[in-house]
């Protein structure tokens, strides 16, 4: 029989367990504030590690001021090492506006033949300072990019050597 008694026992602990732990989630169920709460802390964090995530991604590839000086400098290098180029492309840039706007009856009459040959004229010389304009601008713009991806490069590199020192710092400190 003292088994008998200690098995009823053991049982009913078992079961009180069991109901304790049932009317902790129908408490929990009923609780709409607690809920509520656990409902916007995991929003929360679910915003936050987003928000980390894009600052992440975009200080990953922002490059740095140094960077971007020297590719300006190269920009403005460039211009004044070719000032006639950007003289030309400026004026064809000029020219090709004039033509687009419409004639006026005064051109007409005091120009004639004499402007649609200085227009034809016009457009050839425009649209070669544009092209010339239009390869300076690529070969700025390629430098520019490859100066930003050279610097976008050295920031995740700096970044993943941080994490891994922070990584390593905590096994470190623990096998000191």
């Amino acid at each position: 029989m003292g088994e008998d008694s200690s098995d009823i026992r053991e049982e009913i602990e078992r079961t009180r367990e069991r109901v304790g732990d049932e009317v902790d989630a129908l408490s929990y169920k009923t609780d709409v504030g607690a809920r509520m709460g656990d409902y916007v802390d995991e929003k929360k964090e679910a915003v936050r590690s987003t928000v980390t995530g894009a600052k992440d991604a975009v200080t990953s590839v922002i490059p740095d001021r140094r960077r971007v000086g020297r590719a300006a400098t190269y920009m403005r290098e460039t211009a004044e090492n070719n000032p006639l180029g950007l003289a030309v492309g400026g004026i064809a840039v000029g020219f090709l506006l004039g033509t687009l706007l419409p004639e006026t009856r005064v051109e007409n009459e005091q120009l004639g033949e004499t402007s649609d040959r200085v227009l034809d004229a016009a457009r050839d010389t425009g649209r070669d300072a544009l092209d010339r304009g239009k390869n300076v601008a690529r070969e700025a713009a390629s430098a520019a990019a490859d100066t930003a991806k050279q610097s976008g490069q050295e920031h995740s590199e700096e970044l993943a050597s941080q994490l891994q020192d922070r990584v390593q710092g905590p096994s470190e400190a623990g096998a000191a």
